[in-house]
C-alpha cells in the first residue's frame, strides 16, 4: 500500500484526507483503503451511524486520484462530476469507539483518452466494513486539461477572485430543520414558499471551501440535497440511504441558486424519497434524488 498525500485528492487540510492506502491490481481494478474518524468537524454521527456523506466524500476524493494515479492525469487536471449515484447499508454504517477502517474496491469502465490523456471515465465504488458490504457508488466525470478548462470557464477561472463575488450569505434556517447542530453547516437558507430554499453559499466554511475554487463544489450541492431532504420530511428524523444526482452545468457564485423538495413515492419499503431540484437563473444545473429510512430518535 502506498500513503496518499492531499494533494492527489485535492485536499489542503491533511486531516480532511480519508484514503489511507493505493492499490493497483491491474485490468482497470485498484484498492482504495479508507478511515473514517469517529468524529469529524463537519460530517459528524448522528443516531448511532457515521454520516453517509462521508462514503459520498470518500468517492469523490477517489475520483482524482484514480485519474492521476491510476491513468497518469496530471495534477494540474480538473475531475467535474456528470453523475453521482450511490446505496448505502445503514447496518454498516454503525459508530463505534474506534474509527471505522473500511476497503474501497474502484473500478474504471468506459475510459475515454483524448491525445493519450484521460478525457473522462466511470468508476464504480464499492466499500466493504469488515464482511460487511457497506454501501456502492457509481459515477461518471470528465478529466479537462487547464487550457479545455480555461476557455470553458473563461475570466471565472481565477477562482478567488470569482469567490470574491459570491452574493451575501443569508440567514440560515433552524439547524434542526436541516438535520444539523451548528448553523454554520446549514447550506440552506428560507426561500420564496414551503420546501423552497436559497442555497447559502459560506465561502469560509473550513470543509466546504478547504481550498479556492471557480464554482459550487459538488459536494455542497450533494449536502444542500440530503438537507432539503431532511427538511421535506421533517420532524420525522430520517438517514440518507442513497442519492442519486446529475450535474449539467457549474453552478456559480454570482447568481443566488434555489432548491426545490418535492417528495415522491420511494420504491423501497419503509423509506421515503425526495426529489430535489437547482435552479439558478433559467437554468437547472443539479437535480438528485434522495432516498431516506427513518430512525428512532
Amino acid at each position: 500500500m502506498t500513503a496518499i498525500p492531499r494533494q492527489y485528492v485535492h485536499k489542503t487540510a491533511q486531516a480532511e484526507v480519508l484514503i489511507c492506502g493505493w492499490q493497483n491490481n491491474g485490468d482497470d481494478s485498484f484498492l482504495a483503503p479508507a478511515q473514517w474518524p469517529r468524529s469529524h468537524s463537519f460530517y459528524a454521527p448522528a443516531h448511532g451511524l457515521h454520516d453517509p456523506m462521508l462514503f459520498a466524500e470518500s468517492v469523490r476524493q477517489a475520483m482524482p486520484l484514480v485519474s492521476h494515479v491510476g491513468y497518469g492525469a496530471p495534477m494540474d487536471h480538473r475531475q467535474i462530476w456528470d453523475r453521482f449515484r450511490c446505496t448505502l447499508s445503514p447496518e454498516a454504517l454503525r459508530h463505534e469507539r474506534l474509527p471505522a477502517d473500511l476497503e474501497i474496491h474502484l473500478t474504471g469502465a468506459d475510459v475515454v483518452k483524448r491525445a493519450g490523456r484521460l478525457g473522462g471515465m466511470a468508476l464504480r465504488a464499492t466499500a466493504v466494513r469488515g464482511e460487511q458490504r457497506m454501501g456502492v457508488a457509481e459515477t461518471r466525470f470528465a478529466n479537462q486539461a487547464p487550457a479545455i478548462y480555461r476557455r470553458l470557464r473563461g475570466p471565472r477561472c481565477d477562482a478567488a477572485r470569482t469567490m470574491a463575488g459570491a452574493v451575501p450569505l443569508p440567514a440560515p434556517i433552524a439547524p434542526d430543520q436541516a438535520g444539523r447542530i451548528d448553523p454554520q453547516d446549514v447550506v440552506l437558507a428560507p426561500g420564496r414558499a414551503d420546501r423552497h430554499w436559497q442555497l447559502r453559499v459560506d465561502v469560509t466554511h473550513p470543509v466546504l471551501f478547504d481550498h479556492p475554487v471557480d464554482h459550487i463544489p459538488g459536494m455542497l450541492l450533494l449536502e444542500a440535497a440530503r438537507q432539503a431532504a431532511h427538511s421535506a420530511l421533517h420532524p420525522r428524523q430520517t438517514v440518507m440511504t442513497s442519492i442519486d444526482a446529475t450535474f449539467t452545468r457549474f453552478v456559480e457564485f454570482d447568481a443566488p441558486c434555489w432548491i426545490k423538495a418535492e417528495p415522491t413515492a420511494a420504491t423501497t419499503p419503509g423509506q421515503e424519497s425526495v426529489r430535489i431540484t437547482a435552479r439558478q437563473g433559467d437554468d437547472v444545473p443539479f437535480t438528485a434524488t434522495v432516498t431516506s429510512l427513518a430512525v428512532k430518535r
